[in-house]
C-alpha cells in the first residue's frame, strides 16, 4: 500500500519505516496542502497533523486516498463530510496527553499567578535581582478554578486543582457524579462557573457549537480579573472580545497555547526564507495579543512531550495497520 506521512521528525519517521515495512512510505516533514497535494495523487492513506488542511481542493488531487489518519485528538482541520462522501474514513488518537496537556495548563496558570515571565525578563535583561509590588503574584490555594470541559484531559486538570488547594467547579453538559465525588469538584451551570471562578480553563473541542464559546458577552459575566487558559482550540475564544477585555482590564490575564488563525500564520512563515527573518518577526508580532501585557503565548505547544509523542504515533500506526486489514480504529466519520 502507497502511505504518506507528512509532519514527522526523522526519529518517528524511523518508527514508521519499522512499522509499515511491508509498505510503499513516502515522507514530508511540512504539512500536506492543496500545493503539494498532486505530488501524492497515488497515495491510499496519509498521516496528517493539525497543521494539514485537508478539504476537498485537496481530496481532488488525490483521488485513490482511503484513509487519513490525523495525529491529533481535534480534527476540525479535516472536512469530515467531503471524506465521508468520497468514501474515506478518518481516524485520531482520542487520548494521548492527558496528563501532558494538563501539566502545561497548569504551567501557565503558575507563569501567570506567580508573574514568571516578566520575573525571568527583568533578571535576564536589567541584572536585577531583587522584588517588589510589580512582581507580586498570587496564591493558587483557596482560588476557583472554573474548568468548561471536563473530559479526559479535563479531569487531569480538576485533579491537579484539587491537589493544590483549589476549589475546583466544572460546567460540562454530560455530567459523571460518580468522577465528582472521586476526585472532588463540583458540577455548576455554565453562567455560574462564569461568574465563580478565578481562573477559568477550556478543555472542549472545536466545532460549530463551540465556535466563540467565551466572547464578549461572557467575559462581561466573569469576576474582574479573572484569568483565561486556553490549551484546547483557538476558535473558542472570540479574540477581538479577549483584546477588549485585557484592553479594559475586565481580564487579569489570559495563557493560550492556540490562538485563532495559528495555521495561517504557520503557513506565512513556512513561505518565507531564512534571510527574511524579520518579515517572520513582523507577522508575529503584528498579533496584538502577543504585545500585551498579562498574556502568555505558548506556540500550540501543550501536547508536545517525548511521552506524548510516541503514544501519538504508536495509536497513528496503529490506525493505519488496521485500516490495511480491513478493520476500523478510531474512526471518526
Amino acid at each position: 500500500m502507497k502511505i504518506a506521512l507528512f509532519e514527522l521528525e526523522p526519529w518517528q519517521q524511523d518508527i514508521a519505516k519499522d512499522a509499515l515495512q511491508d509498505h510503499e512510505l513516502s515522507f514530508r516533514e511540512e504539512p500536506l496542502t492543496e500545493k503539494n497535494a498532486g505530488e501524492f495523487s497515488e497515495m491510499e492513506a496519509v498521516a496528517v497533523f493539525i497543521y494539514s488542511r485537508i478539504g476537498q481542493d485537496v481530496l481532488a488531487k488525490m483521488p485513490k486516498l482511503r484513509c487519513v489518519a490525523t495525529m491529533s485528538t481535534g480534527f476540525d482541520h479535516i472536512d469530515l463530510d467531503a471524506c465521508r462522501k468520497a468514501g474515506i474514513i478518518v481516524t485520531n488518537v482520542p487520548t494521548y496527553g492527558e496528563n501532558t496537556v494538563a501539566e502545561h495548563t497548569f504551567a501557565l496558570i503558575l507563569a501567570l499567578s506567580r508573574k514568571i515571565y516578566p520575573s525571568i525578563k527583568r533578571t535576564h535583561e536589567e541584572h536585577i535581582f531583587a522584588t517588589d509590588k510589580t512582581l507580586r503574584g498570587f496564591d493558587l490555594k483557596g482560588r476557583t478554578l472554573g474548568l468548561i470541559g471536563c473530559g479526559n484531559i479535563g479531569k487531569h486538570v480538576a485533579r491537579i486543582g484539587i491537589g493544590m488547594e483549589m476549589d475546583v467547579i466544572v460546567f460540562d453538559p454530560h455530567p459523571d457524579q460518580a468522577l465528582a465525588e472521586r476526585i472532588g469538584f463540583r458540577y455548576v451551570e455554565r453562567d455560574a462557573l462564569l461568574a465563580e471562578a478565578d481562573i477559568i480553563s477550556l478543555h472542549v473541542p472545536y466545532n460549530k457549537h463551540t465556535h466563540h464559546l467565551i466572547g464578549k458577552e461572557e467575559i462581561d459575566r466573569m469576576k474582574d480579573s479573572a484569568i483565561i487558559i486556553n490549551t484546547a482550540r483557538g476558535g473558542l475564544i472570540d479574540t477581538d472580545a479577549l483584546v477588549e477585555g485585557l484592553a479594559s482590564f475586565k481580564l487579569g490575564g489570559v495563557g493560550l497555547d492556540v490562538l485563532e488563525g495559528e495555521t495561517d500564520i504557520k503557513e506565512e512563515l513556512s513561505v518565507l526564507k531564512e534571510e527574511h527573518q524579520d518579515q517572520m518577526r513582523t507577522i508575529l508580532e503584528d498579533h496584538m495579543l502577543m504585545k500585551m501585557d498579562r498574556v502568555i503565548v505558548t506556540p500550540h505547544n501543550a501536547f508536545n512531550s517525548k511521552e506524548a509523542l510516541e503514544r501519538i504515533l504508536s495509536t497513528t500506526l496503529a490506525n493505519i495497520k488496521a485500516f490495511i486489514e480491513g478493520k476500523e480504529e478510531n474512526r471518526i466519520n
